[in-house]
C-alpha cells in the first residue's frame, strides 16, 4: 500500500508497528480506497469522505485543453517515434540524449496531473480515447514526416512480440514455438525438446500471448514508448500520478498486462536491469495490490497464464543439461546460475508480481484450480531441481571458486519459496482440501518425471551434492499444511514404500554434505562450498530449505523399516566402518580425523530428526517461541536482528508471523530490555534484548540451536552463556555443564511412526558399541558423541513403543523395546578385526566392539549395517511389486563398501564382553567422576528425594538422569541397577592407548604452568604500570610537588624529572636535549558559539522559524572590536581585547612525555610503516606511543630546578606601592633574546605548528596584516582561550574547586612559557605602558592621529595576560597578585560605569546625590556608594555618553535599583575576570582550587588572589568595593578614566560590555524525527537552489547544506567541508537527513559517529533502511554535544578516514 505524506500523517497509528519506506518515484496514495485498505485505516480526510459531493467542472473551463492536449501528446509520441533506434543497428543510440530534450514537456504533463481530478479526467478521455488515436498517429498521406514518422513506428512495433513474425510464419501453428534451441536431441518420446513443447502445448488457451502488439490509444503507445526508452523516471512518474483516475486505473492495468510479455524480453536485453527493475515494480506494485483489479485482469486478459508463460520464456534463455546423477544420459535440464539473467535477478520483478497477485485469495483459487497452470508451474519448478550441482574436489584445490551460489539460492527462495508460500496460505482450511491434493499428486508425478530423467534407482553417484530440491520441499510443505490445518489423512497423500525410499535420498544425502563440508572433507572446493552449507540453514532461507528437508525425512522416518532408516544414515555418514567393537578398524572411505566430526553429525542428525516438532505438532505460538529462545540464547539481540533471524512464515518480510500470539508478546516474555548503554570510551550500544533467568532454565534447547547456526562458534557461545547462567544462579557450579535435555512436544498421531527409530535394533547396536568404545577410550571418540547417544536413550525412554518380540537368527538383542533392552547384557561380539589388532594376540581380552558382527552364543552371525539395509531394501521391493520385471533390482555397487583385500588381512575374532548398556552407563559414570563405586547400591532410594536436581549438570548428571528414569519405567531395570551396583568394579585397569591419557596429564600440567608464568608477568606489568603512574603524576604539576617537598629548614637542590615513553629513561629536560609533551592542537570555535541564554536555540523545522547568529560571543566580539578600530589607533585596539573566540588554538595532552629526539626518530618510523591509516604523518600527525591518544605536536618542558618554584612562592609583605613600582621596573627590562639552542629551536617549531593550526583569517585582525601587533594578540589570545575552554569544561565557574579531570592533564603551566618566551621579543613602548594608566595620574597628551583606546573599554583579562607574558619569567607570585589587584580596580570601575549607563536618568541623579555625601568618609575610596557617585558625576559632563538611552528606556528601568542589586550586579561583572586570574594563578603557581558554594564564589576567589580576607565579616556582605587597593587616590585615577572617554562621541556602546556568556550548546532538535525529514528532505539548497542528493544540517548553527554536491563546491571544496571550516574552525557535526545518521569532520579527516535518533527499541536505523519511526535519544545526543565541548572527537570516535574535500 503506498500513501502520501499528509494522509500519512494525518491517520491514526497508535500501536502500530510499521515499516516506512520513502519512494521518490510519486504514485498514488491509496488511502481512501476499500479494496486496498481497510476503512478503519483512511486519514481523517477520508473518512469523512469529503470527496464525495464535488461539482461538476464548468464545460468551457476544459475546452481549451481538451482541444490542446491531443496535439500536445502526439507531438510527444512522434519525438519518441523519431529517436529510437533499434540496440543493433550500426549507429550510436543515446536514448538518453531523446529523454533530455523531452523533458519540459513530460514536466508539464506531470504538473497538470497535479492539478486535480478534474485535468486528470480530460488526460484519462484523450488518452484512452481510441478515435482521436486513430485520426493523429497514422500519420496523413500527404505529410512525409508524419508517414516515416509511423513506418519507424511500425517497425519498432514489429520487433516487440517475444517470437519475431517470420518465425511465426514459418511455423504456421497459432502455437508459439519458444527459442531457437528447440529439438536438440531426438531419441524417444522425452527427449529435452519434445519435454518442452509438450510443457507449452497448454499455452494454446491464448495464442497471443507472446505476440506482437497492437495499439488502439495514446496510453498503450505512451507505454510502449516507455517500455522501449527503459521506464524513463519522469514517463513513470506521470503513469502513476494518473492513477487516482478510476478508469484510467483499469484501462492502464489491461494496458500493462496487454504488453507484459514485452515488458519482461526488454528487461531481459537491458543493460539497466537494475534500476529498470525498481521502476517496473513501482508500477505493478500499486496495479496488482488492488484485489478486485487483480481479479478483474486475471479473468480478462489471462494474467496468470501470461505470467507463468513469461517466467517458463524466461528460464528457458539459460537452461543446460543437468550433471546430477548419470551424467551421459540425463535427459533433465536446469537453469544455469551464472547467466546474468540469475546472477543479477532479472527475474526479480516478475517474480515479484506473481507473488503479489497470489497473495489474493480470489486469484490463489484460479490458480489452484486451473490444472493445466499448475502443471506448467511444476515444469517451471523442475528447471530449479538439482540446479548448482556441487562436485567435490579429490585431488587438487579447485582452480575457480565460482560464487553462483548466491544466485542459486536467491533463485529458489523468490522464484519456487515466495509462490509456494502464497499458495499455502490459502489452503488453510478444510474446504479447501481438494487444492491440496492436487498440488501434492503433482509434485509426485513431476518428482517420478524427475528420477526418471536423471537416471536414478536407488544409489546416488558418489561426491555430488545440490542443496537445491524444490520440488521436494513443495511436497513437504502441502503435507505439513495438509496435515496441520486441513485434518487429510497422511496415508492418502504417501506414494508406495519404493517412492518414500527415492524421496529421501537426497534430502538425507544433503544432511550428510553438511557434515562433510563441516569436516573439512570439501575443503579443496573452496570457501564457497561452506557459504552454501552456511546459507542453507540461515534464517532468511531455513524454512525454505532445511525444514522442509529434514520434516520429509521425518515422514519417510516415520513410514519406512526403522532399522533400513537407520543403517541408511550411517551410511550415508560414511561411519560404517568405525561402529565396531575392536579398537582397530580400516575405514575405505575416511580419513582418520574426519572420522570424529562424521561420527558427531550423524548422532546430531538423528537427534534432531527425532526430537524435532516445528512440523510435527507445534503450534504456531511455540514455534515463534522456540525460535525466538534460540536466537536469544546464542546471543543478546536488537530488536531488528532478531526479527530478521526469525524465519517468518508465510511470506518473507511480510512482518506477520502466525499464530494468536504476537511478536511483541512473545518478546515480553522470554527476553528483558537493556536500555542502550552510553560508555563516554566506547561505541554507541544499542538497545539489547536478553533471555529471563527462566528462559535458560526451563526452555534453552540446544538442539534447536545447533539446527538454527549458521556459524559454529554460536553453539559454543550459547553453551557458555549457558554456563555462566548456571554458575551465576548457583545451579552447577563445577566443572562444564553438558546441553540441557529438554522434554518435546508430544507428536501428532500421524507421525507416530517416527518413534519406532528409537525403537529398533539397528540403532541399539550402534549406542551399545558407541558406549563401550567410550568406555575403552578408543580413538576418535569425544564428549559431544557421548552426549549424543545419552541424548538418544533418554528421547527413547519418553517415547515408549510397544515392544516388537523378534526371534531372528542375528539377535543381539530379544526385542526392539528400548527399555528392555537396556539391562539386556551380551556376553560374546564377533568382530573382523586386522591380523595387527590387539586382539587378535589375546583373544581373551575384552577391549573392543562392532556392530558389524554379533553373537549371543559363541556362534557368531555375521551382522553388518550395509547388509542390513540392502536385506530390508530387498523385502520392501519385492513386497511393494506386482510385476516379476521389477522384482529383480540391480545391487548396485553393494560390494562398494567391503574393504579390498589388501594388507593387513582382515581376521575374525569373538570378544567377550558381558556387558548391557545399563553396565556401561554405570561404568562411564565411575569414569566421568573419576570415583571408584560412584553409585551405591543405595544411590536410587535418596534420588527420589530431590526428583529436580538432574535437570542441569553435566555428564554425570545425564546419567544418572538416564538411569533413574529407567529404574522408575522398569522394575527390572531397577534390580540390574542395584545389582550392577552392588558388585565392587574392579579398577579400571591402564589401557594400551594410555599414552593418550599421559598425554592428557601433560596438557594439563603445561596449562597450569603457562597460567602461574602468566600471573607472574601481569604482577610484575603493574608494578611498572604503578611506578609510571607515580611519575606520571609528577609530570602534571611539577610545582606544587616541589613546595610540598620544602622541608622548613632545608631546600633540596632537585630538577623535574621526565619519564620518555619511548625510550623508557627518566630525566630533567635540558637546553640540549629537551623534553616534551604529546599535545593535540585543534582550532576551536566552541567558546564564539556561546550565547547569552542557557537553552539551546531550536531546529527550524517550519518555514517561519529563523536562527539569527548575531547574539553569539564570536560575532559579538567582532562587532565589539571593529567599533573600536573606526575610533582608535590600531596597535592599542590589538593589546585591548581578545580574540580566538573563533578559531582560538586549543592545546590538550595526554599527560605522557617524551625526547624531542626519539619523538623525531618515532616520526620517520611511522613515516616508512605504510599500514598506518587514519591519520596524516606528512602533517605531524601521530598517536601517544604509550597511550595512542592522537597528537600531532609536541610541547617542549622548560628545564629548571623546583628551587626557584620557592621564591617565586615567598610572599615579603612589601607595600603595594613598592611592589607596583617593582613591577614597573620589571617592564622596562629589555627581554634576553635566548641563547640559540636547542630547546629554543623547538619553541619556535611549537609556535609555528600553533599558528598553523587555525586559519589566517582567525589570526589577522590588525589594519595591516602580519604586523607584529597581530601577531602579538593571536600569542596572548591563545592563552586566553586554552583558560577560557578549561573554565567552561568546569562547568562556566570554579564552585567546585579540586583539579578536576582536565586540569589533570592541563599543559598550561608549559604553553605559558612557550608562549612568555616568544612574547619577550616584543617589548612594549613605554610611552604608551597601560601599566603607568593604570598605577600613575598623568596629563593627558594630545594625540595628533587616533587616540589610544580608553582604559574604561579595554578588556581586564587581556591586560592580564599580557603583562604576565611580557615580564621576564619566572614571575615573582608577589608580582602576579599586585597585577591582579591593579587590574581589578579597573574592572571594578568598568563595573561602575557600566551600571549607571543602564540606569535611567532620575536613578541616576538619586545615586550620584547620595553618594556625594559619603565622599568624606574615611573609607570613601572602598565604598561602592562613593565611587559610584564619583563615576556617574565625571560621565556626566558631556552628554553624549549617557543620552543615547533615553529614546529605548532600558530594560532594567523597570525596576528599581537596590544597594542589593547593584552589589549583585557589580559582582557578576567582576566575576569572569576573577576566575581567569584564579585559574591562570593555579597553574603558574599550583595553588589549589577550592571550591565553594555559587553563591560564595565571588568571595571564595577574591580570597584565593589575596584580595579579600579569607573569613569576610558577616554583618558586610557588601564586599565587592571592599577588595579594591588602590596606590593613588582613586577619585583622581577614576576621574583620569572617565575623562578618556567623555573626550569622544558615540562610543558609549562600548561602555556596555556584557561579559557573562552561558555554556555552548548544539541545537535543541525536536522529538520526532519525521519532522526534520518532512522539512528538509524536499526542501532546497540555498546557494544552487536544488533539491540536494543528500541533504544535511549542521547542528551547530543549522545550516542547511549539500553533502557531496558538486553544485555548491567553492575551490574545490565540496559544501560540508568549506562549512566546517568557517562554522567550527574545521570542526563540523552534521546530521544526513536521508540517513539519520551523524558524521563529524575535524581537519582533513572525516568520521561516522552514530545516530541521535533510535526507533522505540533502541536501536539506529541508518539509511532509513527499515522505515520505523524515530525518536531523539536525549543520552546520545548529550553525549555528541560533552564530545563537541570537551574537543574528544579525536580521541573517542576511531574510525576516521580522508574525506579530500569530497564531503
Amino acid at each position: 500500500m503506498s500513501l502520501c505524506a499528509e494522509c500519512f500523517n494525518n491517520g491514526d497509528h497508535t500501536g502500530h508497528d510499521f515499516n516506512m519506506f520513502r519512494s521518490q518515484a510519486g504514485g498514488a496514495c491509496d488511502c481512501g480506497d476499500s479494496n486496498v485498505m481497510r476503512e478503519t485505516g483512511f486519514c481523517r480526510r477520508h473518512r469523512l469522505r469529503t470527496g464525495e459531493n464535488v461539482p461538476s467542472v464548468p464545460r468551457d473551463l476544459i475546452l481549451m485543453s481538451e482541444m490542446v492536449l491531443p496535439r500536445f501528446i502526439i507531438c510527444i509520441i512522434q519525438y519518441l517515434r523519431d529517436g529510437y533506434t533499434e540496440p543493433d543497428t550500426s549507429t550510436e543510440r543515446d536514448l538518453q540524449k531523446v529523454l533530455q530534450q523531452l523533458e519540459p514537456q513530460i514536466s508539464f504533463l506531470e504538473e497538470l496531473t497535479k492539478m486535480g481530478g478534474a485535468m486528470r479526467t480530460v488526460l484519462t478521455k484523450i488518452l484512452t480515447n481510441q478515435q482521436t488515436f486513430k485520426d493523429l498517429s497514422m500519420g496523413q498521406e500527404e505529410n512525409v514526416f508524419a508517414k516515416k514518422n509511423y513506418e519507424n513506428y511500425l517497425s519498432a512495433l514489429k520487433n516487440s512480440g517475444l517470437v519475431s513474425v517470420e518465425q511465426k510464419a514459418q511455423t504456421g501453428a497459432a502455437e508459439p514455438t519458444r527459442g531457437s534451441e528447440t529439438g536438440e536431441d531426438q531419441d524417444g518420446g522425452q527427449s529435452i525438446g519434445q519435454r518442452k513443447r509438450v510443457k507449452l502445448s497448454s499455452t494454446t488457451k491464448d495464442p497471443s500471448i507472446m505476440d506482437s502488439l497492437k495499439h488502439k490509444c495514446f496510453l498503450e503507445e505512451l507505454l510502449f514508448w516507455t517500455i522501449k526508452y527503459e521506464f524513463p523516471q519522469k514517463m513513470v512518474t506521470f503513469l502513476l500520478n494518473m492513477l487516482p483516475d478510476q478508469d484510467y486505473k483499469i484501462t492502464f492495468t489491461k494496458t500493462f498486462v496487454q504488453h507484459y510479455a514485452f515488458i519482461m524480453k526488454t528487461l531481459m536485453k537491458s543493460q539497466e536491469s537494475d534500476t529498470m527493475s525498481n521502476r517496473i515494480v513501482h508500477i505493478s506494485v500499486q496495479l496488482f495490490s488492488n484485489e478486485d483489479l487483480a481479479r478483474h485482469v486475471t479473468e480478462e486478459c489471462q494474467l496468470l497464464d501470461i505470467m507463468v508463460t513469461v517466467l517458463l520464456y524466461m528460464m528457458e534463455s539459460c537452461l543446460i543439461k543437468s550433471e546430477l546423477q548419470d551424467e551421459e544420459n540425463s535427459r533433465h535440464v536446469v537453469v544455469n546460475c551464472s547467466e546474468a539473467l540469475l546472477k543479477n535477478n532479472t527475474y526479480w520483478p516478475l517474480v515479484s508480481d506473481f507473488i503479489n497477485i497470489l497473495s489474493h485469495q480470489s486469484v490463489a483459487k484460479k490458480f489452484l484450480e486451473d490444472h493445466s497452470l499448475l502443471m506448467l508451474w511444476m515444469s517451471f519448478v523442475s528447471f530449479f531441481q538439482g540446479m548448482n550441482l556441487n562436485k567435490r574436489e579429490l585431488s587438487e584445490h579447485v582452480e575457480f571458486e565460482s560464487q553462483t551460489y548466491y544466485a542459486a539460492f536467491a533463485a529458489e527462495l523468490e522464484a519456487c519459496a515466495q509462490p509456494m508460500w502464497g499458495l499455502l496460505t490459502h489452503c488453510k482450511v478444510k474446504e479447501t482440501q481438494e487444492y491440496t491434493k492436487t498440488v501434492v499428486r503433482y509434485c509426485l508425478e513431476t518428482l517420478q518425471i524427475w528420477f526418471d530423467a536423471i537416471g536414478f534407482v536407488d544409489e546416488l553417484a558418489p561426491n555430488q551434492v545440490t542443496f537445491h530440491l524444490p520440488l521436494h520441499r513443495y511436497y513437504a510443505m502441502f503435507l505439513s499444511k495438509a496435515v496441520k490445518c486441513q485434518g487429510i489423512d497422511l496415508e492418502s497423500l504417501l506414494p508406495d514404500q519404493e517412492m518414500l525410499m527415492r524421496i529421501m535420498v537426497h534430502p538425507l544425502q544433503i544432511q550428510a554434505s553438511l557434515s562433510e563440508i563441516h569436516s573439512n572433507m570439501w575443503v579443496r572446493n573452496g570457501l564457497q562450498i561452506k557459504g552454501q552449507a552456511m546459507t542453507y540453514v540461515q534464517s532468511h532461507f531455513c524454512n525454505s530449505m532445511i525444514d522442509p528437508d529434514i520434516f520429509l525425512l521425518q515422514v519417510c522416518a516415520s513410514r519406512l523399516d526403522p532399522d533400513y532408516f537407520i543403517s541408511s544414515v550411517f551410511e550415508r555418514f560414511k561411519v560404517v566402518d568405525l561402529l565396531t567393537m575392536a579398537s582397530v578398524h580400516q575405514n575405505t572411505v575416511l580419513d582418520g580425523e574426519q572420522e570424529r566430526p562424521m561420527l558427531e553429525g550423524a548422532l546430531t542428525f538423528l537427534v534432531i530428526l527425532s526430537s524435532l516438532r516445528i512440523h510435527l505438532g507445534m503450534a504456531d505460538d511455540e514455534i515463534l517461541r522456540a525460535e525466538m529462545v534460540s536466537q536469544l540464547c546464542m546471543n543478546d539481540r536488537t530488536h531488528s536482528s532478531l526479527l530478521d533471524l526469525i524465519p517468518e512464515n508465510p511470506n518473507p518480510k511480510s512482518g506477520i508471523v502466525p499464530g494468536s500470539c504476537s511478536f511483541e508478546e512473545m518478546l515480553s516474555v522470554v527476553a528483558d530490555f537493556k536500555a542502550p548503554v552510553f560508555e563516554l570510551g566506547g561505541s554507541m550500544q544499542q538497545g539489547m534484548y536478553t533471555p529471563k533467568a527462566e528462559v535458560w532454565e526451563k526452555e534453552f534447547d540446544p538442539i534447536m540451536v545447533i539446527l538454527r547456526t549458521v556459524y559454529r562458534r554460536d553453539v559454543q557461545s550459547a553453551m557458555d552463556r549457558y554456563s555462566a547462567f548456571l554458575k551465576q544462579s548457583g545451579m552447577h557450579t563445577t566443572g562444564n555443564p553438558w546441553p540441557p535435555y529438554k522434554e518435546r512436544t508430544p507428536l501428532h498421531p500421524c507421525y507416530k511412526g517416527l518413534d519406532r527409530l528409537l525403537h529398533c535394533k539397528t540403532l541399539h547396536i550402534v549406542i551399545f558399541t558407541l558406549l563401550y568404545k567410550i568406555w575403552l577410550d578408543h580413538s576418535n571418540m569425544s564428549e559431544h558423541v557421548l552426549c549424543m547417544v545419552l541424548y538418544l536413550i533418554e528421547l527413547g525412554l519418553d517415547n515408549q513403543e510397544p515392544c516388537i518380540e523378534e526371534h531372528c537368527h542375528d539377535s543381539w538383542f530379544p526385542g526392539t523395546n528400548l527399555l528392555s533392552n537396556l539391562h539386556h547384557v551380551i556376553n560374546y561380539v564377533r568382530v573382523r578385526v586386522p591380523e595387527t589388532a590387539p586382539e587378535v594376540k589375546r583373544e581373551r581380552e575384552p577391549p573392543a566392539s562392532t556392530s558389524a558382527e554379533a553373537s549371543n552364543f559363541g556362534q557368531a552371525q555375521v551382522f553388518s549395517l550395509v547388509a542390513e539395509r540392502r536385506r530390508k531394501f530387498q523385502e520392501i521391493i519385492n513386497r511393494s511389486s506386482t510385476e516379476a520385471s521389477q522384482a529383480v533390482r540391480p545391487k548396485s555397487s553393494s560390494t562398494r563398501w567391503v574393504p579390498p583385500g589388501t594388507p593387513p588381512q582382515l581376521v575374525t575374532e569373538i570378544l567377550e564382553i558381558h556387558e548391557s548398556m545399563l553396565s556401561l552407563l554405570i561404568k562411564l559414570h565411575q569414569k566421568l567422576s573419576a570415583k571408584q563405586n560412584s553409585l551405591s547400591a543405595t544411590w536410587l532410594e535418596d534420588m527420589d528425594a530431590n526428583p529436580n536436581r538432574h535437570v542441569h549438570g553435566d555428564g554425570i548428571t545425564a546419567i544418572e538422569r538416564i538411569l533413574t528414569k529407567a529404574a522408575t519405567r522398569s522394575h527390572q531395570s531397577k534390580r540390574s541397577i542395584q545389582e550392577i551396583c552392588g558388585k565392587v568394579f574392579p579398577p579400571v585397569a591402564p589401557k594400551k592407548n594410555s599414552p593418550t591419557a599421559k598425554k592428557t596429564m601433560d596438557k594439563e600440567e603445561r596449562r597450569q604452568r603457562a597460567r602461574e608464568r602468566q600471573q607472574k608477568l601481569l604482577a610484575e606489568f603493574a608494578s611498572r604500570q604503578k611506578s609510571f603512574m607515580e611519575t606520571a603524576m609528577d609530570v602534571e604539576s611539577p610545582d606544587t610537588e616541589a613546595a610540598m617537598d620544602l622541608g622548613a629548614s632545608e631546600v633540596k637542590e632537585s630538577e623535574v624529572l621526565y619519564d620518555c615513553v619511548i625510550c623508557g629513561q627518566s630525566g630533567p629536560s635540558t637546553e640540549d636535549r629537551p623534553t616534551g609533551l604529546v599535545v593535540l592542537l585543534q582550532a576551536s570555535s566552541v567558546l564564539g558559539h556561546r550565547c547569552k541564554s542557557d537553552e539551546a536555540k531550536k531546529l527550524p523545522t517550519t518555514d517561519e522559524e529563523r536562527i539569527y547568529p548575531a547574539d553569539t560571543c564570536g560575532a559579538a566580539h567582532d562587532v565589539r572590536l571593529a567599533l573600536m578600530q573606526s575610533f582608535f589607533k590600531d596597535s592599542s585596539c590589538l593589546q585591548s581585547v581578545s580574540i580566538g573566540w573563533d578559531g582560538g588554538v586549543y592545546v590538550q595532552t595526554c599527560g605522557h612525555t617524551l625526547h624531542i629526539d626519539c619523538h623525531k626518530s618515532y616520526m620517520e618510523s611511522l613515516r616508512n610503516d605504510q599500514g598506518m591509516q587514519g591519520f596524516s604523518v606528512d602533517k605531524g600527525e601521530f598517536t601517544c606511543p604509550l597511550c595512542r591518544q592522537f597528537a600531532n605536536s609536541v610541547l617542549p618542558c622548560r628545564p629548571g630546578r623546583s628551587t626557584e618554584v620557592v621564591s617565586w612562592h615567598m610572599s615579603t609583605n612589601k607595600k603595594t606601592s613598592v611592589l607596583v613600582k617593582e613591577v614597573e621596573d620589571l617592564q622596562e627590562q629589555l627581554g634576553l633574546f635566548p641563547t640559540e639552542s636547542n630547546l629554543s629551536k623547538e619553541m619556535e617549531l611549537v609556535i609555528k605548528d600553533i599558528k598553523n593550526t587555525t586559519q589566517r583569517k582567525y589570526m589577522d585582525y590588525g589594519k595591516n596584516p602580519g604586523s607584529p601587533d597581530n601577531d602579538f594578540l593571536f600569542m596572548y589570545s591563545v592563552a586566553r582561550t586554552n583558560l577560557e575552554l578549561e573554565l567552561v569544561h568546569r562547568g562556566g565557574n570554579l564552585c567546585s574547586g579540586g583539579a578536576s579531570g582536565a586540569a589533570k592533564r592541563s599543559c598550561l603551566n608549559q604553553l605559558f612559557h612557550v608562549l612568555a618566551m616568544h612574547m619577550r621579543l616584543y617589548s612594549i613602548d613605554s610611552a604608551y605602558n597601560p601599566w603607568t594608566r593604570l598605577t600613575q595620574v598623568r596629563e593627558l597628551k594630545a594625540d595628533c592621529c587616533r587616540p589610544e583606546v580608553p582604559m574604561l573599554f579595554r578588556d581586564c583579562p587581556s591586560l592580564l595576560i599580557i603583562f604576565v607574558l611580557t615580564m621576564p619569567q619566572p614571575l615573582r607570585k608577589e608580582h602576579f597578585i599586585c597585577l591582579v589587584r591593579t587590574l581589578y580596580n579597573l574592572q571594578y570601575t568598568q563595573a561602575l560605569a557600566a551600571l549607571s549607563a543602564k540606569f535611567s536618568p532620575e536613578e541616576r541623579q538619586a545615586w550620584s546625590t547620595s553618594g556625594t555625601l559619603k565622599k568624606n568618609a574615611f573609607n570613601a575610596e572602598k565604598s561602592y556608594e562613593a565611587l559610584l557617585s564619583h563615576v556617574i558625576t565625571e560621565l556626566s559632563m558631556v552628554k553624549t555618553v549617557y543620552d543615547v538611552n533615553t529614546e529605548e528606556p532600558s530594560m532594567l528601568s523597570t525596576s528599581v535599583w537596590s544597594p542589593q542589586s547593584i552589589e549583585y550586579s557589580l559582582q557578576q561583572f567582576c566575576l569572569p575576570y576573577l576566575r581567569l586570574s584564579c585559574l591562570l594563578q593555579h597553574h603558574l603557581y599550583g595553588d589549589n582550587l577550592s571550591g565553594c558554594p555559587e553563591e560564595e564564589e565571588f568571595s571564595g576567589l577574591a580570597g584565593c588572589l589575596g584580595l579579600l580576607d579569607p573569613a569576610p565579616q558577616p554583618s558586610n556582605p557588601m564586599y565587592s568595593a571592599s577588595c579594591l587597593d588602590w596606590t593613588v587616590s582613586a577619585f583622581d585615577l577614576m576621574s583620569q578614566w572617565c575623562s578618556e572617554v567623555t573626550g569622544l562621541a558615540d562610543t558609549q556602546t562600548l561602555l556596555v560590555q556584557d561579559l557573562q556568556w552561558a555554556s555552548p550548546h548544539l541545537l535543541h532538535l525536536p522529538d520526532n524525527y519525521n519532522t526534520i525529514f518532512q522539512y528538509y528532505h524536499k526542501k532546497a539548497c540555498t546557494a544552487c537552489k536544488k533539491v540536494p542528493k543528500d541533504p544535511a544540517l549542521c547542528l551547530i548553527c543549522g545550516t542547511f547544506v549539500c553533502l557531496k554536491g558538486l553544485c555548491c563546491k567553492q575551490q574545490g571544496i565540496c559544501e560540508c567541508v568549506w562549512h566546517s571550516q568557517h562554522c567550527g574552525a574545521a570542526t563540523g557535526i552534521f546530521l544526513l537527513i536521508n540517513a539519520s545518521v551523524v558524521i563529524i569532520i575535524r581537519g582533513h579527516r572525516f568520521c561516522l559517529w552514530g545516530s541521535v535518533y533510535l526507533d522505540a527499541h533502541g536501536e539506529e536505523d541508518r539509511d532509513l533502511r527499515r522505515g520505523k519511526p524515530l525518536f531523539l535519544c536525549v543520552e546520545r545526543y548529550r553525549v555528541l554535544e560533552q564530545q563537541w565541548v570537551s574537543h574528544t572527537f579525536d580521541h573517542i570516535n576511531k574510525r576516521w578516514g580522508p574525506h579530500y574535500n569530497g564531503l
